[in-house]
């Protein structure tokens, strides 16, 4: 049901299945419910102010970068790439990118090839540190500078293997504000599946905030948590799907991901099973806000909302964060606040391109700081 443009649960729906017939359900902690509507909606507020740097090194002159996709299907990684080189192209400098193809083995190979290259940097596009570790201490050795997107964990400067910042909206958080949005939504009574990929340090970071607080919602249930590699959804989302809705029907009432890509192809798994779009499994994604997710929110058709990444902005500051290093100047210490889109919001926030974009000025503030 809609109200105020917003999914909400009907009776029937949260009712408890008992010997056949749906009684009603537990009475959830209003406390706790109260607090999760409170968090959404301070994460959905359309007011994004620039909170980044305002200072910082001029640009160091005749770089080189390269940019070093995990897979370039991802519309996260393509569109911090898209940033990155609009940023390089402003800053003067040279850059390349290189697809990892969404392999672990194809990303250590796109890295080894990037640091055959000599280059002066490299940004890891959702390539995970630790999963390459002896290819990014080689590039530290060498003198090549390594700046991450979603190469970790957590926000912030990465040690073992050194990534002098990783770019990123704090993984915890955005886990957080996907889970307290399913919470919120059906007043304390969502039964969830979580999607996660556990080749990624960031994508165990958000799916293990979920866990944790969709536990504080008593009358709420995680059904399951799902290990099911991003590289291969396109082939194993719909049998996943299949099974899932066997195997608890109407149960299973939200899906968090975390990442959009998962539900590119849950869609058509739904809509085979005869599930109209508006109907749950409601989706929430932890990230990262590709075009193909704000289209289905904006539709409501199999998808509600996605905890999206300002990506192109982000790339911006990947540039930013290489010029500090170059510089000799410490990292900038910018961290995204999280932002959550769903259908009501998004006309004021997503824009009509279908992609987050803040409108803060942040390419004119990165511009006078590198004096371009």
């Amino acid at each position: 049901m809609q109200v105020n443009g917003r999914l909400v649960w009907g009776v029937a729906l949260a009712g408890v299945m008992t010997g056949g017939f749906l009684a009603s359900p537990a009475r959830a902690d209003d406390s706790f419910v109260q607090y999760a509507k409170k968090y959404v909606a301070e994460v959905t507020n359309p007011v994004i102010p620039w909170t980044g740097p305002t200072t910082g090194p001029k640009a160091v002159p005749g770089k080189t970068v390269v940019y070093v996709a995990n897979d370039e299907r991802n519309g996260g990684a393509r569109g911090v790439q898209a940033g990155a080189e609009e940023a390089a192209k402003v800053i003067g400098w040279n850059f390349r990118a290189i697809d990892g193809h969404g392999t672990v083995s194809g990303q250590n190979s796109a890295l080894s090839q990037a640091i055959a290259l000599k280059p002066d940097g490299i940004i890891l596009g959702s390539v995970d540190a630790i999963q390459s570790a002896p290819l990014v201490e080689q590039a530290e050795k060498l003198g090549i500078k390594v700046v991450g997107w979603h190469a970790g964990g957590t926000a912030g400067t990465l040690q073992n293997p050194y990534v002098f910042w990783n770019v990123t909206t704090n993984p915890p958080d955005v886990g957080k504000a996907s889970a307290l949005y399913a919470v919120a939504e059906s007043d304390g009574h969502a039964g969830v599946v979580i999607f996660t990929d556990s080749e990624y340090k960031v994508a165990i970071a958000k799916s293990d905030a979920m866990v944790k607080w969709l536990k504080q919602c008593t009358t709420c249930a995680v059904l399951a948590v799902k290990d099911t590699p991003l590289a291969y959804v396109s082939t194993r989302m719909g049998q996943l799907t299949a099974a899932l809705l066997q195997q608890y029907g109407k149960k299973w009432t939200y899906s968090i991901g975390i990442n959009d890509l998962y539900f590119d192809f849950m869609a058509p798994a739904l809509q085979s099973a005869g599930i109209a779009g508006t109907s749950p499994p409601y989706s929430i994604s932890a990230g990262d806000g590709s075009v193909s997710a704000f289209q289905r929110i904006r539709t409501q058709q199999y998808q509600v909302a996605t905890v999206a990444e300002p990506l192109r902005m982000q790339g911006w500051q990947t540039i930013d964060e290489l010029n500090r290093a170059f510089a000799g100047a410490p990292p900038s210490g910018f961290v995204d606040p999280v932002h959550l889109f769903v259908h009501a919001d998004l006309d004021s926030d997503g824009g009509p391109q279908n992609l987050y974009d803040p409108t803060n000025g942040y390419a004119d503030v990165y511009k006078k700081i590198w004096g371009k």
